[in-house]
């Protein structure tokens, strides 16, 4: 606050010494106690003085006393706030470099997570999971040599081994189904589809890639794709079919997608869903399309159109007639949040509710082997069942096949894939 001018209490601000001694002069002096002498009193502090001159020095002394002292504050808190910002400053910077940190952190988890960390793919992931095995004493020297030559014969030829193959499970089906009586109506099964899990090379990140070998696994069986898959009349390995989709980018198919790869997937651990199968199917002229059920569609969080749409693929030309049809419609690709899976085929039961029949590549070769007993009682189709009720991600996407392209009709889809978007149920 202004200093006050000490007889009228006014407020004076800088001009303290001149307010004084123009409104107050007159009351700097005072008479005598007694002695006849002409006394002075300090206005603040009651001094009194015999000798005028030296009552307003000392006044003045007053007065600057006051005036260093107020500057000596506007000091402080020109001090104060300038340290203030300076904090202030300085915490939004910290601020902003832990956001730009956990920005950095989630971004690389995020790579890590969809492997485009540059951290290398199936060939370094198998590799590094064979020597871990070897060193907990879980497989002999002499068998790691040796499944490293498979391997690397594997990746030359660009053909998949096969180890992880399971061939026969959809034959067995059909017998099943024959002779169950207890509460299936109807079955429809996709034709000749091997299963394919994941092996030390792709496991996390590799069922994209599996699918589309189970799916393509199914096609070479079928004379009506001969023309379009003369050039892959074997299944390709994981690097192998990363290739053909890097092909299909080059061709000109999807280019905002294959920017998130940054145009590469050979040597890395990159997951790829329904548009990446979509684009290497349609690069090799078969005909496909992406559905995507983007929201559910039954109570619960449930997607009771998905399955419906799968019994119309399946049945609209194979109605009436046997209990089991093994149709030749191509398997189709399941894409959800994380994971994929292939669809074979769908149970209608008595009381008319729906079951898909699905291979999983999360499931091991031992597991899909009990599905070829003879003797088979049903409990091993628990890994292949799933009800209405069991499918209830926020979204799905399948990829289905149903014939072939034209040279033409192969060019118009690369060109409408510029801005590709999948067919939505609403």
């Amino acid at each position: 606050a202004p200093p006050e001018c000490p007889f009228c209490g006014e407020a004076a601000g800088r001009e303290l010494e001149e307010h004084v001694r123009a409104r107050h002069g007159h009351l700097l002096g005072a008479p005598g106690a007694g002695n006849g002498e002409q006394l002075y009193e300090c206005p603040m502090c009651s001094l009194t003085c015999t000798n005028i001159q030296i009552l307003e020095e000392h006044v003045d002394l007053h007065l600057e006393e006051h005036n260093f002292s107020e500057g000596i504050g506007m000091f402080h808190c020109d001090e104060d706030l300038e340290l203030a910002q300076q904090l202030q400053t300085e915490e939004d910077e910290w601020q902003r470099s832990e956001e730009e940190k956990r920005e950095r952190e989630e971004f690389k988890k995020l790579q890590r997570q969809y492997g485009l960390d540059n951290s290398g793919g199936f060939k370094q992931q198998f590799l590094k999971n064979m020597e871990r095995e070897v060193d907990r004493g879980r497989m002999q020297p002499f068998e790691y040599h040796k499944r490293k030559a498979d391997m690397m014969e594997s990746l030359a030829s660009g053909i998949d081994d096969g180890k992880t193959k399971t061939s026969g499970v959809i034959e067995a089906l059909c017998k099943y189904y024959q002779n169950e009586n207890k509460d299936v109506r109807r079955v429809w099964l996709s034709a000749g589809v091997d299963h394919f899990h994941s092996s030390l090379g792709d496991r996390g990140w590799g069922c994209g890639y599996r699918n589309f070998q189970m799916l393509l696994s199914s096609l070479l069986r079928n004379s009506v794709y001969n023309d379009c898959l003369r050039d892959a009349t074997l299944i390709p390995s994981i690097p192998k079919i990363q290739s053909m989709i890097e092909d299909a980018w080059r061709e000109g198919f999807d280019p905002h997608g294959a920017s998130h790869f940054n145009n590469r997937l050979h040597d890395s651990k990159a997951w790829i869903g329904a548009c990446e199968i979509y684009s290497l199917l349609t690069s090799l002229r078969i005909k496909c399309q992406i559905i995507d059920f983007h929201k559910p569609t039954g109570p619960m969080g449930t997607h009771p159109r998905l399955f419906e749409w799968i019994l119309h693929y399946y049945s609209k030309d194979n109605e009436g007639g046997a209990k089991v049809a093994c149709t030749s419609k191509p398997p189709i690709y399941l894409q959800h949040q994380g994971h994929s899976r292939t669809i074979v085929g769908i149970e209608e039961k008595k009381n008319k509710s729906l079951c898909l029949l699905l291979f999983d590549p999360g499931c091991s070769s031992q597991q899909m082997q009990k599905l070829l007993k003879q003797n088979c009682d049903g409990t091993g189709l628990k890994l292949l069942r799933k009800f209405v009720g069991s499918l209830k991600e926020k979204q799905y996407q399948i990829v289905a096949v149903d014939g072939v392209l034209s040279l033409e009709e192969k060019a118009a889809r690369c060109q409408a894939s510029q801005v590709l978007t999948s067919e939505k149920i609403p």
